[in-house]
């Protein structure tokens, strides 16, 4: 008797768990799909559905989490806003994301949480989520922030980047971690460094002096700073877009306390070249540093350092980026869009498995923050997926990008691998470039504890 299911998707490589080790495999199967969730997987033969995708030399991979973006909405839609971001990550195969509180106003309260919220309800293309942001004087709301329904938890800026949120001070930093119970999100960079070497950026005026300005000592110093103080009060923490040879060593060894997140801008642009090349375009907080920096980063892939492969898209219009003097030009690039495409390439060429990807891009990100039935290619978990072809050439362009900002630090290079289909709850969304219906993105739902490492 055949098993009726929605839909099928056939004759695809799957991207799923080995039930012996535990490790991720690549195999040749089909997957139903019953409700929006993966019915089974396994062989066709005696299943039924009205519709069937073939999905012949096409890998399915599990919905790609980008765990850092910024969609400037609200305060600043004229960069991006909340249905533009989320339709690029519908068309670069992303089908969640969790947005950063650096809005204007910034996210600094339940209100303020609840608002993003709504917006995302009518606008978003792919599910969501949204940070809530520390400041100076918000420490009495935290512990409502991060028990608000679609909350990932609280991040906090140690350095100044885009905005105006900071906690520089060692007794603030303290008291958030005090106040606060889920995975703390920090943005590591010494502010009183920051400060005290701004002028070396100013004299150069040329972003070729930002990784100077803003050294690796500048993000260590932080880094350490927050582990230690976490280790010390038995918190744990995650440490964003980490960037430094010394981090990744000392990151090494307090895999107990940090996760770490790694950026797909610093695993595939480096210093002095993208300056020389992009100008101000590849100025970002924490800076693109010289490629031993970089080739520290991909080692801490390969040996388990790195936890987590994210984004940190942060658009700003060509005019902020161009027509400023450097240092007063913005910190900040799209990147949500390429993020899957420009990791397929680094398959392509070695760098990372398949498997390996889909671990730090989807499977860890759901498991470290606890996003419920997200992740993996199993029975019982939503069916999003993020269907790829490994094999198709291309070249990356400006006007693929829906992005306000319409630009990417990418722009003009040719790559392989491509995504070709984007799955939400086992309806296509996207389809060869096509965006198939409305946006119908939901928030991402969150246990409320710790986390596990």
């Amino acid at each position: 008797m055949a098993k009726h299911f929605d839909s099928i998707y056939k004759s695809a490589t799957l991207v799923i768990k080995n039930p012996r080790t535990q490790q991720l495999k690549s195999e040749i199967l089909d997957l139903a799909v019953k409700d929006g969730r993966i019915a089974e997987i396994g062989s066709s033969f005696s299943w039924d559905a009205p519709i069937v995708h073939d999905l012949k030399h096409l890998h399915v991979l599990p919905g790609m989490i980008d765990s850092q973006v910024h969609f400037r909405d609200p305060g600043l839609t004229h960069k991006e806003d909340i249905e533009s971001g989320s339709l690029q990550a519908l068309m670069g195969g992303v089908t969640a994301y969790f947005e950063m509180p650096n809005t204007k106003p910034p996210t600094t309260t339940v209100e303020a949480l609840q608002t993003k919220m709504q917006t995302a309800r009518e606008k978003s293309y792919v599910h969501w989520a949204f940070y809530g942001g520390a400041s100076h004087d918000n420490l009495s709301a935290l512990h409502d922030m991060e028990r608000t329904p679609h909350c990932p938890g609280i991040k906090l800026f140690m350095g100044s980047s885009t905005g105006n949120l900071l906690v520089a001070e060692k007794d603030l930093l303290a008291e958030v971690l005090r106040q606060t119970r889920k995975r703390l999100v920090v943005h590591c960079e010494y502010e009183a460094r920051l400060i005290e070497r701004r002028e070396i950026a100013e004299k150069a005026g040329h972003p070729r002096a930002h990784c100077i300005w803003r050294d690796e000592e500048s993000a260590f110093l932080a880094t350490e700073l927050l582990v230690n103080m976490a280790r010390e009060m038995g918190r744990q923490v995650h440490v964003l877009h980490v960037s430094s040879k010394k981090e990744m060593e000392f990151l090494k060894t307090q895999k107990k306390t940090a996760t770490v997140e790694v950026l797909a801008n610093h695993l595939h642009l480096h210093a002095p070249d993208c300056y020389e090349r992009l100008g101000t375009l590849a100025q970002q907080n924490p800076p693109v540093r010289e490629k031993f920096h970089q080739d520290a980063l991909w080692r801490g892939i390969v040996d388990g350092t790195v936890d987590i492969l994210a984004t940190d898209h942060a658009p700003h219009t060509l005019a902020e980026k161009l027509e400023a003097r450097y240092p007063a030009t913005p910190s900040g690039m799209p990147g949500v869009q390429t993020f899957v495409p420009i990791f397929l390439d680094s398959i392509k060429k070695g760098r990372i498995t398949l498997e390996l990807f889909c671990q730090l891009a989807s499977e860890n990100p759901a498991r470290i923050f606890g996003v419920q039935g997200k992740g993996r290619l199993e029975p019982g978990f939503d069916a999003d997926l993020t269907i790829v072809d490994l094999q198709k050439e291309w070249t990356i362009q400006n006007k693929w990008i829906r992005s306000k900002s319409q630009w990417s630090p990418f722009d003009g290079q040719k790559i392989c691998g491509r995504v070709e289909k984007t799955v939400l709850l086992g309806q296509l969304a996207m389809s060869d470039d096509t965006v198939i219906g409305r946006p119908h993105g939901l928030g991402l739902n969150f246990s409320t504890g710790p986390a596990s490492l």
